[in-house]
């Protein structure tokens, strides 16, 4: 059987993201999200996926960019006495490489976020990274024995094959190096990432797409990787919503790009090709 998740990262990022988001899901294709805790739009996500019940919604965790969820001085080697976390993933990297983020922080300060997301009613279908951090193995060891302890069980496979990052890079030189060297680092740690899921008992989809088309979405480039499923779960991940004033003010280097992805999951097309190739939409709610 194949199965496709389509999940959009960054749930509660902003209004127009939460909204778009929700668009892409009940006039759309959209079958699952990841919520930030920490995000300036978290409320207003939670009262959407409230009236939403249809649509999965996962944990977004996030070490990069933006404040703490647990008290600054219960973390500080992660965040600084503001509360404000590592800028960008480089740093991140950086900063867990050299020893300098403890580990008990780390996982303080995702709990915290996985908490924050309970408590206000949303019960995670599974947890992904923003910015992909948990391909680091520090990370991706916090992550897997957190989805353990937490009872959640699904967890993004971070690791897209070098073969269909080929098949759809798109865009200029300078993002499709960056998102490169994410893929290259990303299959380093492949095999670790089995064993952090056998280690803790976690699913996660049979192949992942998404890294090499960030940012440049449409619903062709969604028939052609509709094309390369084959049997067994993929994941498939986007990042649609709604370009305002509040996006714009994030800093996100995704804006335009955020409108052209949810009006690509808009496509009536779409359901067509899903329908032809045989292809069954599901959540992480449904992965087995």
């Amino acid at each position: 059987m194949k199965q496709v998740i389509l999940n959009a990262d960054d749930f509660g990022l902003t209004r127009g993201v939460n909204e778009g988001i929700i668009r892409a899901h009940r006039e759309g294709i959209l079958t699952s999200t990841t919520l930030m805790a920490n995000g300036a739009a978290f409320d207003d996500a939670v009262e959407r996926a409230r009236a939403t019940p249809s649509l999965g919604v996962g944990c977004h965790l996030v070490l990069v960019g933006g404040k703490s969820v647990a008290p600054p001085e219960k973390i500080s080697s992660l965040a600084d006495p503001d509360g404000r976390l590592p800028k960008s993933l480089p740093n991140l990297v950086t900063r867990l490489s050299l020893g300098l983020i403890r580990q008990s922080h780390i996982e303080r300060e995702l709990a915290a976020q996985v908490e924050k997301v309970r408590a206000a009613g949303i019960e995670p279908t599974h947890f992904d990274s923003h910015k992909h951090s948990h391909c680091h193995p520090r990370v991706m060891e916090a992550v897997g024995k957190l989805a353990q302890e937490k009872g959640v069980g699904r967890l993004r496979n971070p690791t897209e094959r070098l073969h269909d990052f080929w098949e759809t890079a798109s865009g200029d030189i300078g993002s499709f190096r960056a998102k490169l060297v994410m893929c290259l680092a990303a299959r380093t740690v492949a095999p670790l990432f089995r064993t952090v899921c056998r280690k803790y008992s976690l699913r996660a989809p049979d192949r992942f797409l998404g890294v090499a088309l960030t940012g440049h979405t449409t619903s062709g480039k969604l028939q052609q990787m509709f094309g390369m499923v084959t049997e067994g779960t993929t994941e498939i991940m986007l990042h649609p919503g709604m370009r305002d004033e509040d996006l714009a003010r994030t800093g996100s280097r995704l804006q335009q790009a955020r409108q052209n992805e949810m009006d690509a999951l808009l496509d009536p097309q779409l359901k067509g090709v899903l329908s032809e190739r045989d292809i069954r939409l599901i959540s992480f709610r449904e992965l087995h």
